[in-house]
């Protein structure tokens, strides 16, 4: 335990990009070894960056909903892990947020997912993390959503939870009628296995 505490001091006083932020660094993420559920997300928006706390916007509130659990729940590190891909605010770009930093991926991902021993569900959100997790010619976020039982039960791709996200929703019924149900369900059975 003494050397993952010193591995998320380390990460949470990194300044590998500290250059190229206009915002500053602030690295936000949520981990510890207990964790059975892992979240790995793109990087966080500014309303976390100026929080700290990850998914403290619109975006947080529908990943909660989509996995029917409470923010007490969804904030105890012992039973949730939220690892971004990028764990500072990158800035905005003419299209919203602009892709997570490239620096956090090899210097620490691997050092913190070994952290993470009992992860027995990893929720795959978005683009960047989906080409880490899955690979990257696993094709374009509606394809592999729409091929989540091919990984199932180990690792789900999810669209990011966004509300810039809301016309792929309207356009893909089928993820809230269809996966959500066995995601939620899955969900309380990793959480109640304790």
């Amino acid at each position: 335990m003494r050397a993952f505490k010193s591995l998320l001091t380390d990460v949470k006083a990194c300044t590998l990009c500290k250059e190229s932020l206009l915002d500053g660094v602030r690295p936000v993420l949520q981990i510890h070894p207990a964790a059975r559920i892992l979240i790995a997300g793109q990087a966080p928006g500014r309303k976390v960056h100026e929080s700290g706390v990850p998914f403290s916007d619109a975006s947080g509130e529908r990943l909660r909903e989509w996995m029917n659990i409470s923010s007490e729940v969804f904030y105890d590190a012992k039973q949730i892990a939220i690892l971004p891909m990028g764990f500072c605010f990158p800035g905005s770009g003419k299209a919203g947020d602009l892709p997570p930093r490239v620096e956090c991926e090899p210097a620490w991902r691997a050092r913190l997912l070994k952290e993470l021993p009992d992860i027995t569900l990893t929720i795959v959100l978005g683009q960047y993390a989906q080409r880490y997790h899955f690979g990257k010619n696993s094709g374009t976020v509606t394809e592999l959503v729409k091929a989540w039982h091919r990984y199932w039960p180990d690792r789900v791709p999810l669209p990011h939870p966004s509300p810039r996200n809301n016309i792929w929703l309207k356009k893909n019924p089928w993820f809230e009628i269809e996966l959500l149900p066995v995601l939620q369900k899955m969900i309380a059975k990793v959480l109640s296995s304790r």
